[in-house]
């Protein structure tokens, strides 16, 4: 009876070092499981802010070539301004040279 109490016992032990160690097994599963859970809530924030920054920089970007267009437009105006101006300066000048 006593060896059928020590199986029994070592059984239990055996069962319990199973358990113990499913247990351990499950716990590190269960904590790189997180770690990448957070890594991923990360990149998507990451992400998230990339998205929006490009968004700005895409804003900020039409607002420029807007303006470069426009001066571009001023520039053209005064430069014609200019010549017509330099045409009529020599148109003057020739006219007192007679």
């Amino acid at each position: 009876m006593s060896e059928v109490k020590m199986d029994s016992g070592q059984d239990l032990d055996r069962a319990l070092d199973r358990i113990t160690a499913s247990i351990t097994k499950l716990e590190g599963a269960l904590h790189r499981r997180t770690s990448r859970d957070k890594t991923l809530d990360a990149l998507e924030n990451d992400l998230q802010r990339i998205g929006e920054d490009r968004t700005q920089l895409a804003s900020k970007l039409d607002q420029a070539e807007a303006r470069g267009s426009r001066l571009e437009d001023v520039n053209k105006d005064v430069s014609r301004r200019l010549v017509a101006a330099m045409e009529s300066i020599r148109t003057v000048l020739d006219g007192q040279e007679s």
